[in-house]
């Protein structure tokens, strides 16, 4: 696939990158060479290729525009269908006003033969149309799967995982297109046949149908507008209270240790109770227009059946017209009574696409950024200020400073800060109020997220490794890496010794809380993981909270070959034992940079001694601490 090859096929879900776009995956030649499978080291690595931006508002339509096309099919099965249906109430009339009066076997036989014909054939076009039904469910979810998963990620980049949830609402669209709710609106349309097949019996039963039909449709209309607030209420109120057990799960062993299991439960039962209290007031108002429906519906029955005998009795119909007319007229109404009763499923389900579709239409993977050449390191912070949204309250405001490649930089300061901040906005993870983050001279924000994240590395404060081998938590993940890359990341971050201790080495599998690792170890993982792919750019954040002294000198060698390989690397650190092995060193506090300049330099300050006659000020005339130490 040559660069930016608009014709570039798109993989099943899953198989995606995360920004949405076709996951590289190498040179033809070069597709054995699969590093975290078992590859050989020397293998060549898979050529880099394009990846393409997905236009998510773009997967949208095309994912439920086949999905359209399949129900519009459906809609054809269902007309049919409930077409040959009608030969029961036919064969009833039939029987009643031929075969009884003239009594004759051979009409009997030829009547049932072809009433058992259209109901076979009734029942081979319903479960046909039940079939689509379920690979449409199957075909959206695994279309919008990936995209949605990919939005849900870059959404939650600030840390709030709540769009996350929008994994839940693509299921429980899936369950509505698969349940019998869209079988009874797709029957709807059919009921004016069966009406018209009403008014042929005799009109004055036409109009009885007629009226409820409407007063139904008043009924529907009534119920939506009754339980649309109280459904969403239970919506939202369930959504916040997944996540506070979400958070319940994410501290176990805190919660555990420190007795804070009721207290969890407590917030998660609000929320839960909140929703119920919704959830009840909803399907109270559902239930009691649904009764009202159905009462509507049995009255009329009765009204077809007392009226057909009214006019049989007059001579204007048979006995077998009035009974046909009371089951056309009762399969008139069961679209429309079915719809109302299944109410409650539609909303959720038209809650829950209106969420996905927002997800997908606002995200920042659909615009489609230049793939620019590998960067040498150079990073540029100007003036950022950093508001956040929910306390207003300046977390950062007017930092600047500029590293060039292969330099390294400690963030020093006090708890509160702003050093973990300005770690993730260095990394992209937090986008600033004002001022810019620039990577080459380019802003962070129009870098090609994939082509970024390939070119930087990062290790957070607290360090979480996904439930695989080792091997693979190193190379991100990447099912492209050779071994050569993953045992040069390993080399780089000095892991290589800690490794081979373990009895399955590299293979060595990780679960889901981390065991067997300590917290070191992870941590020493996470580092070479920050070192994967030789990234230009390295942003470590308390990379040494959980190191012993052996670790802590591991992390020294570490700089130095980063160094050497003109690697960018920023640390954020409280422990003076890292200061040694960074070039350069910035003091935060109150989120303003109270110095910045070179480790020699900055050192007297942090010691409480007065500076030398060539260390950078605190702060040059402007305010702005000085750039060029």
């Amino acid at each position: 696939m040559k660069d930016g090859d608009p014709g570039a096929t798109m993989e099943p879900a899953g198989a995606q990158a995360g920004n949405g776009s076709t996951a590289a995956r190498g040179a033809e030649g070069a597709s054995g060479a699969n590093g975290a499978n078992g590859a050989k080291p020397g293998a060549a690595p898979a050529l880099q290729q394009r990846a393409i931006d997905r236009d998510f508002q773009q997967v949208l339509r095309g994912g439920l525009a086949a999905a359209r096309r399949k129900l519009v099919i459906v809609a054809v099965f269902s007309l049919c269908a409930n077409l040959l249906i009608l030969s029961l109430p036919i064969y009833l009339f039939q029987l009643s006003d031929r075969v009884y009066t003239s009594r004759s076997i051979d009409t009997l036989v030829m009547l049932s033969i072809v009433v058992l014909a259209a109901v076979g054939a009734h029942v081979f076009l319903d479960m046909i149309r039940r079939l689509i039904l379920t690979r449409i469910a199957v075909e959206t979810e695994a279309k919008l799967g990936a995209p949605v998963l990919s939005a849900a990620a870059k959404a939650s980049q600030s840390g709030i995982s709540r769009e996350f949830q929008t994994l839940g609402d693509l299921q429980q669209l899936r369950a509505f297109i698969t349940g019998p709710v869209i079988l009874m609106m797709l029957d709807a349309p059919v009921s004016p046949f069966y009406l018209l097949a009403v008014y042929l019996i005799h009109p004055q039963l036409g109009a009885i149908v007629s009226a409820t039909g409407v007063a139904l449709i008043v009924l529907a209309l009534l119920n939506q507008k009754l339980t649309a607030v109280p459904f969403a209420q239970a919506n939202t109120y369930a959504t916040r209270a997944n996540l506070a057990a979400d958070a319940m799960a994410r501290n176990s062993q805190v919660i555990n240790a420190m007795g804070m299991i009721p207290e969890g439960v407590q917030i998660w039962g609000r929320e839960t109770a909140e929703s119920l209290k919704a959830q009840v007031t909803a399907q109270d108002r559902n239930t009691l227009l649904a009764g009202m429906s159905k009462l509507v519906r049995l009255c009329t029955q009765v009204a077809i059946l007392g009226w057909g005998a009214w006019l049989s009795l007059h001579d204007e119909l048979t006995g077998g017209m009035v009974i046909a007319a009371s089951i056309v007229g009762s399969r008139a109404l069961a679209p429309l009574e079915g719809t109302i009763e299944g109410w409650r499923g539609f909303v959720h389900a038209r809650s829950a696409y209106a969420r996905i579709k927002t997800l997908l239409q606002n995200s920042p993977l659909n615009l489609e950024r230049l793939r620019l050449p590998k960067p040498s390191g150079l990073l540029s912070v100007e003036r950022i200020l950093y508001v956040p949204p929910t306390t207003k309250k300046v977390v950062l405001n007017g930092v600047s400073f500029q590293l060039e490649p292969g330099e390294s930089l400690a963030i020093v300061g006090t708890s509160g800060a702003g050093k973990s901040t300005l770690g993730k906005m260095l990394v992209g993870s937090i986008t600033p109020t004002a001022g810019n983050v620039r990577l080459d001279w380019m802003d962070l924000r129009n870098w090609d997220p994939r082509q970024f994240g390939e070119n930087v590395g990062y290790l957070p404060q607290d360090v979480n490794l996904f439930p695989a081998t080792i091997k693979a938590n190193i190379a991100r993940m990447r099912e492209d890496a050779t071994d050569e890359q993953i045992f040069e990341a390993a080399e780089l971050a000095d892991v290589h010794e800690m490794i081979s201790e373990f009895p399955a080495g590299y293979e060595t599998q990780v679960l889901i809380d981390g065991s067997p690792l300590s917290g070191g170890q992870k941590q020493r993982i996470g580092l070479a993981r920050a070192f994967f792919g030789s990234p230009r750019l390295v942003v470590l954040d308390e990379p040494n909270s959980n190191l012993d002294a052996a670790g802590e000198m591991a992390l020294a060698r570490a700089l130095n070959r980063a160094k050497e390989k003109k690697i960018t690397v920023v640390a954020i650190t409280m422990r003076p034992s890292l200061l040694h092995s960074v070039d350069r060193i910035m003091i935060l506090k109150d989120g303003t940079a109270q110095a910045f300049g070179k480790r020699d330099d900055i050192m007297p300050l942090l010691n409480g001694r007065a500076p030398g006659n060539n260390e950078v000020a605190p702060h040059g005339g402007n305010g702005k601490p000085r750039l060029d130490a």
